[in-house]
Parts: C-alpha cells; sequence; structure tokens
C-alpha cells in the first residue's frame, strides 16, 4: 500500500475521534509551548545582559579587593575587604602604560528626602571617567568636574527612580538640594534611563556622588570597594591587565608565591561567566519544560493502544485482504506522528505568540527590557523533538497492532 493511502487511512481515523485526538495532542502542545518559551526566555535574558556587557568599554578591568575564593580555601576573611587603597591608585594613576581611564569606588546606601518625599537607595562614590567606562550618559545638567572631587564638593548625579520618587509631577531635579541621609547635596545631573536587568535590579535606582565625599564626608572609609579601569582598546585589555597585576604587586610588596590580596577581572571573563551560567540556566528551564513533552509522549502511547484494541477487527480484516505487516504497523505509526506534528506545530505557534507578546509587554509597559525573541533553531529543535516523540512512543502500539494474528483479530469481540 503506498504511502499516501496510508496517510489517509490515517487522517480518517484522528478525525472519527476528534475530541480524543486533541486531547491527546494537549501534552505536546504544552510540552512545546513551554519549551518555546523557555528558550525564548533564557537566550533572551543571555541576549540582554551581553547587550549591557556591550556598553561597558571593551576594554574595561575590574580591580576586585581580596584574593580568588580558591586560594584562600572559601575563608573570607573581613580585612580581605579593604587591600585596595588609595596609595593603589595613585600609582596605577603614574606607572600605568595602557589605560584610558582609571575610576575608584565606593558604594553605599542613604535616605534620600527632598522636602514631604523620601527613597531609599544605592550611593556610589566615583569620578568622572566612571560614565565613560560603564557606558552611562547624563540627559540633563553634567557631570560633576575633577576640581569638585578633588575638593569633596557636595554635589550628585540622580537617577530616573530617584527623580521620579523625590521629584513628582515633572519637577525639575537640576539645581535642587536633597539631603543623602544628613548631607546636603545639590543635584547636577541626571542620567539617562537603562531600566532593569534581566535579573530585575533596578540600573536607575542610584546616586552618584564625588568619591571623595563619600569617604570623607559620610562613611569615613580609607579603602576603595572596587576601581574600574579601561584599556586603551580592546586589543589591549590582556596587557593592561599584567601590567595593573605587576603595578598592585609591587604596591602590596607581594613575592613569587605569595597569596595575592586582589583580582583583575575582565570584561571577556565576566561575558565567558555570564555566558556559561545563562546556558546552564536555559539548560534547566528547557529541561523541566520537557517534562511536559515526556507526558504528552506517554499519553500518545496510551491512545495508540487504545485505538489497537478498538480496532483490533479492522486489523484483521485488513491482513485477510491483504495488508502486509509493514502496512499496518506503518498506518499506526503515522497516526502517532500525526498527533505529535500536529500537536508541536500548535505548540509552536501558542509558544511563539507568548513569547512576543510577553516581549511587546516588557518592552512597553514595564521597566525590563529583556530581549526575548524565538530563535529558528528553537521551532527546528521543537518539530524534531515532536517527530522524535511520535516514533519513539507510537512504534510500540504499532508492532503490538502489526504482529496480531489475523484470525484471532477477526474473531475479536
Amino acid at each position: 500500500m503506498n504511502i499516501t493511502n496510508l496517510f489517509k487511512i490515517a487522517m480518517k481515523a484522528i478525525g472519527a475521534n476528534k475530541m480524543r485526538s486533541f486531547l491527546t495532542m494537549l501534552g505536546i502542545i504544552i510540552g512545546v509551548s513551554s519549551v518555546i518559551i523557555m528558550l525564548a526566555l533564557g537566550t533572551g535574558s543571555k541576549a540582554t545582559i551581553m547587550q549591557e556587557i556591550e556598553d561597558v568599554d571593551p576594554g574595561a578591568l575590574n580591580i576586585i579587593p581580596g584574593p580568588d575564593y580558591e586560594e584562600t580555601g572559601g575563608n573570607w576573611l573581613p580585612e580581605y575587604s579593604q587591600t585596595i587603597t588609595q596609595a593603589d591608585y595613585q600609582k596605577i594613576l603614574e606607572k600605568n602604560k595602557y589605560l584610558k581611564a582609571v575610576c575608584p569606588l565606593v558604594y553605599t546606601s542613604g535616605q534620600f528626602v527632598n522636602g514631604k518625599n523620601n527613597h531609599t537607595g544605592s550611593v556610589q562614590g566615583v569620578n568622572n571617567e566612571f560614565l565613560d567606562i560603564n557606558g552611562l550618559s547624563i540627559i540633563e545638567g553634567d557631570m560633576f568636574t575633577d576640581a569638585e572631587v578633588k575638593g569633596s564638593a557636595k554635589v550628585c548625579i540622580v537617577g530616573k527612580t530617584v527623580v521620579d520618587k523625590l521629584f513628582p509631577n515633572n519637577a525639575d531635579p537640576i539645581g535642587a538640594v536633597i539631603r543623602i541621609n544628613s548631607l546636603p547635596v545639590r543635584v547636577v545631573g541626571v542620567l539617562k534611563s537603562k531600566g532593569r536587568t534581566a535579573f530585575g535590579q533596578d540600573q536607575d535606582d542610584i546616586v552618584l556622588m564625588p568619591y571623595t565625599t563619600v569617604m570623607k564626608r559620610m562613611i569615613s572609609q580609607d579603602y576603595f570597594d572596587m576601581i574600574f579601569v579601561a584599556a586603551t582598546s580592546k586589543e589591549m585589555a590582556s596587557l593592561a591587565k599584567q601590567d595593573v597585576t605587576e603595578i598592585l604587586r609591587e604596591s602590596h610588596k607581594l613575592r613569587e608565591g605569595d597569596i595575592q590580596d586582589f583580582r583583575v577581572n575582565s570584561l571577556e571573563e565576566a561575558t565567558s561567566m555570564v555566558d556559561t551560567v545563562m546556558n546552564i540556566l536555559t539548560l534547566l528551564l528547557s529541561c523541566i519544560a520537557g517534562i511536559s513533552l515526556l507526558v504528552g509522549g506517554i499519553g500518545i502511547m496510551n491512545i495508540m493502544y487504545v485505538s489497537v484494541t478498538e480496532r483490533t477487527r479492522e486489523i484483521g480484516l485488513r491482513m485477510s485482504v491483504g495488508a502486509s505487516t509493514a502496512d499496518i504497523m506503518s498506518q499506526f505509526l503515522i497516526e502517532a506522528i500525526l498527533i505529535s506534528v500536529t500537536g508541536g506545530l500548535i505548540g509552536v505557534l501558542i509558544g511563539a505568540g507568548i513569547s512576543y507578546l510577553a516581549r511587546y509587554i516588557l518592552l512597553n509597559f514595564t521597566e525590563y527590557h529583556i530581549l526575548i525573541g524565538v530563535e529558528p533553531w528553537t521551532v527546528i529543535l521543537s518539530f524534531a523533538i515532536c517527530t522524535i516523540t511520535g516514533i519513539f512512543f507510537g512504534w510500540y502500539p504499532a508492532r503490538k497492532a502489526a504482529n496480531l494474528d489475523p484470525i484471532e483479530a477477526l474473531r475479536y469481540e
């Protein structure tokens, strides 16, 4: 019997039990749509994070206090957080060969007050090179000057969230004096909004101040929480990392074999780490969603078993008029594949529709700018999985039907 006739017979059998066929497809529909959505969310989150990283200077390096956890056996001592000092900063400025920008960082939190409005948020003490290194820009006002940094001036740059909380009704924040804890500070600029990260962190809930002001007037701290540096180009980043490491080892009087009490991380290392983490997260989400496909496949096997039992006499009759074992097996296998692939097609449409709807809502009505999108390979993968599911779970019932004894099948009541 040719393949066309087998497809017609399979379609007729499926059409004769529309509701049962649809309910069988439902497990596949839910499974495939879940896989599509999870993969879209995973790849979209990864793309969003990578874009955020790309906004940073491509030659950026982070100098972080304390040794690697592996070198300390996982033991972290309080003094490890105080190993990057003002002296280190000055030596990096004086001796570096491959850097175009150096920015120290200290951070704390504070209560921001403007009249009756108040808000609690993050305060970061930086210099005027912070914006260029981290891909930030100002939409109103100006960045504080180098002279204001040296003079520990009481000025600040605020993010959009802080503006919304402290200056409702579109009040102009530029020139206004707000209190951060008990310190009066004049607003000189407003940062361009960046929205939330893929992990939900509000990047606009921030106040930038001269690091000298934060260290002297707010937290009485004489060490840095981090130092940002930027190499002259992406290609020079590895040389810059080596150069900075040598400067700091000399500054800290470290000898060969001593545990290094600081870390210098490159943007490439951060990108690689994020890539690894997001790939693992996407795989885990997809595996969880794939459980629905497994349940759907079991449903196909169950229904095909029922179908074989119900149509035993039909199978016997077809065998008695010349249908071969291969014909019978192909008929039931095609039915299983049609149910699986049709459910997969509907699942892809539903999954893609929900993914793009979620993207539209996130980009237009929330602060979560996650670049959700359905990649072509995820659709191809879904169809491949559906076909394999149909073959895998339909083969055994089809084989059982093909192995029926024609005479016993005709006698079946």
